[in-house]
């Protein structure tokens, strides 16, 4: 007998449908790029965590969670959310500039980071070419709002569609800024330690695929660094271009790949649940 619990967004969702993109893994790159931007935030994991010895393990638990919270049951999501926060709440740490502690917690770097990964989710798969109308884009940040209470915030105080996404960016600008925490973490994203064997496949896959989340920040992003990237019009091409190539590959393979949540809640709920892009265009043309 199937659960039929569909978790806390479902297959009617957007983010059900474009959380199964592949363009995503690039997405969260970007994400990655983006957080470290902010003083606090990024001193939060580099105080608190060695991100150089378990960079791999910490992307694949982030993947992990993301997983768990779009196609898990709203057991299995609360409970996630409930470990996160328990972990955040007994960390603090200190700027360096005032010897100020501070918690990870503080809802305004919790939120920091929430706006920067429902962000570039947003920007890498629209410019990718996943069909999003804008109704569907705003839908996909109000969405969010439920990731951002299982971390620990007020979804009131969270945006809830994209020009409040905007407006936001555009308020916490003036507190960014490329600090040596943030160049640590961009030069470790640029060349990751792999084991020798697996050089030659970093190289191959690992450089295209953090150059082109680079690329595709917002220019603010790109001045703080201060490390130039392609005009827009070519990242335009090349996240489309990198789009069309993955999702060329067939998804029941991709979903093989573990943990599988994807193939675990079409277990669950049943067939024709899966998620497709093809759904979002049929409900763009039916709105009703």
């Amino acid at each position: 007998m199937r659960d039929a619990d569909p978790g806390l967004f479902g297959p009617a969702s957007v983010t059900w449908q474009m959380h199964g993109d592949p363009m995503m893994w690039i997405a969260g790159v970007r994400a990655l790029y983006l957080q470290a931007l902010h003083p606090r935030a990024v001193r939060g994991v580099t105080q608190n965590s060695d991100f150089r010895q378990d960079a791999w393990g910490r992307l694949l638990r982030t993947a992990d969670f993301v997983g768990t919270i779009t196609y898990g049951t709203t057991l299995q999501a609360e409970r996630a959310g409930a470990k996160v926060r328990g972990i955040h709440r007994r960390l603090s740490a200190t700027d360096p500039d005032t010897g100020e502690r501070f918690p990870v917690d503080d809802p305004a770097l919790l939120l920091w980071v929430h706006c920067a990964e429902i962000d570039s989710y947003l920007e890498v798969a629209r410019r990718s070419g996943f069909p999003l109308t804008d109704a569907q884009a705003d839908a996909y940040v109000a969405e969010q709002r439920e990731a951002a209470r299982l971390v620990g915030l007020d979804p009131a105080e969270v945006p809830d569609d994209t020009e409040s996404l905007a407006a936001y960016f555009e308020k916490v600008r003036p507190e960014l800024a490329a600090t040596p925490e943030a160049l640590e973490v961009f030069a470790f994203l640029q060349g990751p330690p792999v084991p020798r064997a697996l050089l030659p496949l970093r190289l191959a896959v690992w450089g295209r695929a953090t150059a082109l989340a680079y690329a595709a920040l917002p220019p603010f992003a790109h001045e703080l660094y201060g490390r130039p990237a392609p005009a827009v019009p070519v990242t335009g091409r090349r996240l489309r271009g990198t789009g069309l190539l993955l999702r060329t590959i067939p998804s029941y393979v991709r979903w093989q790949l573990p943990p599988g949540h994807i193939l675990k809640a079409v277990g669950r709920l049943g067939p024709g649940t899966h998620p497709s892009a093809h759904r979002l265009r049929e409900q763009a043309r039916s709105p009703g």
